[in-house]
């Protein structure tokens, strides 16, 4: 098995503002590995709050290119599990390698991931669009740009519920409300009072990460829903969430890919938990991989692609929020910009 890394730089079509930080270009990995005529691609993007970047990912997937190269034909759990212990201190480079292998064995089988795994495409949630924090001009003009079913909007500041009220006089879309660990615990279940008033659905990671104790106060007391992101990064985080928030937000790139998310996935509709899936900012790459997941969840954040000037593969594609399959099997990829 060849394992092929490529280096890119998404640029993004604006800037792009959550509560700590403001980017205009996505530095990204995309891994290829290639064996039997077949190729399946993975992605993994920078991460300045998880100290994650490309030259990173780099280094530790180089350091184990020999193992990886010598696989022979595992099924795409026994290769993470394999892989894992190489790559837990760097889930990121884990991530991009195991959808690489997901697709890769997906197309020898000759199937689209769904298929493989037999999920039902037929009740697929749509994805929301996110709307960065800007100006409020600057965010209705974000909007009015793309007119959506459901928004995601980034908040953190100290005109939170203004922004929010502004923003409503010019859509009827669903507002979902990631704060992205900027308020506190009386401030958030202060906020979610106004909120549901003005058609939000969900809160996403109101406060801190690890302000448990906050997260079970606000889990009694909040009118929304409240779902867990940065508080929920790996496996045993599902099960930690259990009585402190109302869903998961599952991240691959956070928990190391397709492989260890259906678990999670899996776990948290066990444990009566809501199930999303969060996108990075990644390429079309990413993106469709994520898609394959979408007949397990009740909420999908996968607009990384639409945010992007220019993209670097074709694969699913998404109309007003709705999600539609490529024709190609495993996740339907196909890298239109080779560097």
């Amino acid at each position: 098995m060849e394992l092929i890394l490529r280096e890119y730089n998404l640029k993004l079509k604006h800037t792009f503002t959550i509560s700590r930080k403001s980017i205009d270009f996505q530095p990204s990995l995309i891994v290829e590995l290639q064996r039997d005529g077949f190729s399946g691609f993975g992605e993994a993007t920078s991460n300045p709050y998880y100290k994650i970047t490309v030259p990173v990912i780099v280094q530790d997937l180089e350091k184990i290119r020999s193992i990886i190269e010598n696989t022979t034909d595992q099924t795409p759990e026994e290769f993470w599990s394999k892989i894992h212990p190489f790559l837990k201190h760097n889930m990121f480079a884990l991530c991009a390698l195991d959808i690489a292998y997901n697709d890769w064995y997906a197309r020898k089988k000759g199937k689209k991931l769904y298929e493989l795994w037999n999920y039902d495409i037929d009740k697929n949630p749509l994805t929301d669009y996110t709307i960065g924090i800007a100006s409020v001009d600057k965010m209705v003009a974000k909007m009015k740009e793309l007119p959506w079913p459901i928004y995601k909007i980034k908040l953190g500041t100290k005109e939170d519920i203004a922004i929010v009220k502004e923003l409503r006089k010019h859509t009827n879309a669903t507002f979902r409300i990631d704060a992205n660990c900027g308020w506190g615990v009386e401030e958030t279940i202060n906020n979610a009072v106004k909120l549901k008033k003005l058609g939000v659905e969900f809160l996403e990671q109101p406060m801190n990460a690890d302000n448990w104790e906050g997260h079970k106060e606000v889990y009694k007391h909040s009118v929304l829903p409240i779902i867990a992101d940065e508080s929920c990064i790996i496996e045993q985080d599902v099960a930690k969430s259990h009585h402190h928030f109302h869903g998961v937000n599952v991240k691959l790139m956070k928990c190391g890919g397709l492989t260890p998310g259906r678990r999670m996935i899996e776990e948290a509709k066990k444990l009566g938990l809501k199930t999303m899936v969060g996108c990075m900012t990644e390429s079309t790459v990413g993106i469709s991989a994520i898609a394959h997941l979408l007949p397990q969840l009740d909420y999908v954040d996968m607009d990384g692609a639409l945010l992007l000037a220019e993209d670097i593969a074709s694969g699913v594609t998404i109309d007003f929020g709705k999600i539609s399959y490529s024709e190609i099997n495993g996740t339907g990829v196909t890298l239109i910009k080779v560097l």
